[in-house]
């Protein structure tokens, strides 16, 4: 064994450094829940700590007014401070919006309105995605011949009618 895992382990027996229990204890007399439970501390102080006595007792408080944490300090001159998470309550999931129905569907007939400063210009065209009102969805202005066109992107106004507006 080296010199210093043998002063290590002779400081150890000897009791030369802070009881983590009692720190743990203390945190949950502090929060008013054990170790573990939504209020308490996360999880135990980290039992690697070699913490040297604290002679002068031990202070606890909040690190801030959200209740986050735990300041636990040493009020010996050079004495230490910790930081102990607390658990929180899960977050409440968001309530589910209720799902809008499809004011255009895939496929559907829609005329294609491009509008601009004081002109609408308009053209037959078909949805290939489904959407509610105000959603932007592709579609393919539909032309005489048997020439595909190109997709764009236009924002539904209302049932059969699409827009593109221009700047």
């Amino acid at each position: 064994m080296t010199p210093s895992l043998i002063l290590l382990a002779a400081a150890a027996a000897s009791g030369a450094f802070a009881d983590l229990d009692v720190i743990d204890r203390q945190v949950a007399a502090f929060t008013g829940a054990t170790v573990g439970q939504v209020g308490g501390a996360l999880t135990p102080v980290d039992r690697r700590l070699r913490l040297q006595p604290c002679r002068s007792g031990i202070a606890l408080s909040w690190r801030t007014t959200l209740q986050e944490s735990v300041v636990v300090q040493c009020g010996d001159v050079n004495g230490w401070r910790l930081f102990v998470p607390v658990r929180r309550p899960a977050p409440v999931a968001a309530a589910i919006p209720e799902r809008v129905p499809d004011a255009v569907n895939r496929g559907d007939a829609v005329a294609i309105a491009i509008s601009g400063d004081g002109f609408t210009v308009s053209q037959p065209g078909e949805a290939m995605e489904s959407g509610p009102v105000g959603a932007w969805i592709r579609v393919r202005p539909v032309s005489a011949g048997n020439a595909r066109t190109e997709p764009m992107r236009a924002r539904i106004e209302r049932p059969g009618l699409v827009i593109l507006p221009l700047p």
